[in-house]
């Protein structure tokens, strides 16, 4: 069986955040899940994660404030914006920041999960991709 991405929710509706963590644990994910921009920021300093799930409207730190300090702590993890107030220039934003989703709330549970397992794919193809050329450089190519 295939690894399964590490996800972290971040979210601040207490209901949302915790449902949504009890549903994609459910589907063999590794989840952690906290209600803040700044929460975030503090957790992907301590622990790695594939996959962010980010809302965009919260108080203090928005959304798109957050995914452009997590792309500076980790250009490498995949951002996937949850949002129930769509806007193309929010849209435009975050793509132009590294975001490599953009989903308006509700979001069926399938097409979450197929979003995560694609957005894990992207990031697992990169990491193979950099390790081989950082082989490469050294003369180790395996």
């Amino acid at each position: 069986m295939p690894p399964k991405a590490k996800v972290l929710i971040v979210d601040d509706e207490d209901r949302f955040r915790i449902t949504l963590r009890k549903l994609l644990t459910a589907n063999g994910l590794e989840t952690n899940a906290v209600g803040s921009g700044k929460e975030a920021i503090e957790e992907l300093k301590q622990q790695p994660y594939d996959v962010i799930l980010l809302d965009v409207k919260m108080p203090g730190m928005d959304g798109i404030e957050a995914l452009g300090e997590l792309k500076k702590i980790n250009r490498g993890v995949e951002v996937i914006i949850l949002t129930g107030h769509a806007s193309v220039d929010v849209a435009v934003e975050i793509m132009r920041l590294g975001g490599y989703e953009y989903l308006l709330k509700p979001c069926p549970l399938d097409e979450l999960l197929a979003k995560i397992e694609s957005a894990y794919e992207r990031k697992t193809a990169r990491d193979e991709r950099l390790r081989k050329a950082e082989a490469s450089r050294a003369g180790q190519v395996s």
